[in-house]
């Protein structure tokens, strides 16, 4: 058994990666290593990558008009990263749409990562994207960024906290990269993870962020029996996590799409976002189907996206509705 943990169970994840990679290579033309070459995160580069998403058909493309673009954060409970149907298919319909797209992978729990360092990274990749804005032949003021479920928290913390918690002020990062705006112009929480209170809170989410008593020091101390992990959290911090106390009265437009029959995340999540949403006055729209369950993304052969299509129905309406396209 030892023999088979050690050897054959790594092969098969390294072969796994290895057609992943392989698969999804054709959807981008570069990788980005966000923190390469910034003193003290020489350890995170692996682990940060942006992979710039450029398949644009060619009447899509105006020479005298700058692009939009997104930034795509797959979800994965803040464990892991749902790449292909969250990350790459998105890619691909942002393009078929003119938009160009960037898949962050960002750091997550699987590799040892709480909060900050989610943020750290869709921040950096915001800022590292405006800097690069003339490179990428992309409009600076039209950024915006999708996520699908942990996703989802994390965009909306991107909206929420970029004036309150820009990571990257505390940074050894260049000037050129510290002036930019950290904050999406537009964000798209889908099927989102929100609240961090305990009565519709997504446990796993919650935890993979915060950490517990044996990982990081965001979570209160003190083992107890009934307890044993040491997921005990103040309700300060689950009161600061919460999206949907946190709208700011600058949020920017914002997009939710959740299913009532969603498994995973419960859609009270986004009905409490879009109350928070509407309170503040902030331009949104709140699309919500019936049926459709979790994490479907934009797999094109997903029963939602066979029976709905809601990118091209929900989706891009709204998004020439906000002036994006």
């Amino acid at each position: 058994m030892s023999r088979f943990l050690s050897k054959k169970i790594p092969l098969f994840f390294i072969f796994s990666a290895f057609i992943l990679n392989f698969s999804f290579s054709k959807d981008y033309s570069k990788k980005i290593y966000l923190w390469d070459g910034v003193p003290e995160m020489e350890t995170q580069m692996r682990d940060t990558v942006l992979y710039v998403c450029d398949k644009i058909p060619a009447e899509k493309i105006d020479s005298e008009k700058k692009l939009p673009a997104v930034i795509v954060c797959p979800g994965g409970s803040y464990h892991h990263l749902g790449m292909p149907h969250e990350g790459f298919a998105s890619a691909r319909w942002f393009n078929s749409i003119g938009v160009k797209a960037f898949v962050l992978r960002y750091r997550v729990a699987y590799n040892c990562h709480h909060y900050p360092d989610q943020l750290e990274d869709l921040q950096l990749a915001m800022a590292y994207i405006r800097a690069n804005a003339k490179e990428f032949g992309i409009d600076e003021n039209k950024i915006g960024a999708i996520g699908y479920s942990a996703g989802g928290h994390i965009v909306a913390m991107a909206g929420e906290f970029a004036s309150t918690h820009n990571e990257l002020l505390k940074l050894k990062l260049p000037e050129e990269i510290k002036k930019q705006s950290v904050r999406p112009d537009f964000v798209m929480p889908i099927y989102p993870v929100v609240t961090m209170q305990d009565d519709i809170s997504h446990k796993w989410s919650r935890r993979s962020l915060l950490g517990h008593q044996w990982s990081e020091p965001n979570a209160n101390k003190g083992w107890r029996p009934w307890n044993f992990w040491g997921h005990d959290y103040s309700q300060k911090m689950k009161d600061e996590f919460s999206m949907e106390m946190n709208v700011p009265d600058d949020m920017p437009p914002t997009f939710i799409l959740a299913c009532h029959d969603d498994p995973v995340v419960i859609y009270e999540n986004s009905v409490r976002l879009e109350k928070a949403l509407a309170q503040k006055n902030i331009p949104h729209k709140f699309v919500n189907y019936p049926e459709g369950g979790h994490g479907f993304g934009m797999k094109e052969n997903s029963k939602i996206m066979k029976a709905t299509h809601w990118n091209d129905k929900d989706l891009l309406p709204w998004l020439k509705e906000i002036g994006v396209l």
